[in-house]
């Protein structure tokens, strides 16, 4: 399992490349502009084709999840500490109506007790993050922890391979693509860093 963040703030060619990557075999996009209003996320959506809107995750405002018919809702660590008591009830909501719900984790004791059922829990940083230079990676060990866990930070082909043997059941990936000389080719080689049956 492949993810693709976003980059935070928008490239010229950004989302001619989000094309040729779900092309490619993309399925998870996670779409984080933290800085963008619903006004933007929603003219964002409505340039990607319609075919591609249910491999995308969103971060920030949710409704747009029903609205675009997309794969899911996000909750960074921030957003589901907030939620706290009524974390569940949310999202049963969504779960409820077909939506895949995933969040993320700077510590593994954090996701271990995360008592909210989600679909996938990304942890970072795993490595030394390409898109945040200084950001060291921690080598979070997940063998044990009977969760869908998804590594984050200093993701690119090598690496990807060294995530699974951590017990990672997946990779998520920013700069590695989007810093890549090849966008395109740096995805096909992190998907192909994976055993034929856990690529998807």
């Amino acid at each position: 399992m492949v993810i693709l963040i976003s980059p935070e703030n928008d490239l010229p060619n950004e989302l001619q490349l989000l094309h040729q990557l779900f092309e490619a075999g993309l399925e998870y996009y996670h779409f984080r502009k933290p800085g963008h209003t619903i006004h933007q996320h929603k003219a964002y959506l409505e340039q990607i084709d319609s075919k591609f809107l249910n491999r995308i995750m969103i971060h920030n405002h949710h409704e747009l999840a029903e609205a675009f018919s997309l794969k899911g809702i996000h909750f960074e660590e921030r957003k589901w500490r907030e939620k706290g008591a009524d974390l569940e009830a949310y999202l049963v909501h969504f779960k409820n109506n077909g939506f895949k719900v995933s969040s993320s984790y700077h510590e593994v004791e954090d996701l271990e007790a995360q008592p909210a059922n989600f679909d996938y829990y990304m942890l970072s940083p795993v490595f030394g993050a390409i898109s945040k230079p200084g950001y060291e990676g921690r080598g979070f060990e997940v063998s044990h922890i009977l969760k869908k866990i998804i590594g984050m930070g200093g993701i690119n082909a090598k690496t990807t391979v060294d995530a699974l043997t951590l017990g990672f059941t997946g990779v998520g990936t920013l700069g590695g693509i989007w810093n890549a000389q090849n966008p395109i080719e740096e995805f096909r080689a992190i998907l192909n860093a994976f055993p034929n049956h856990i690529k998807s």
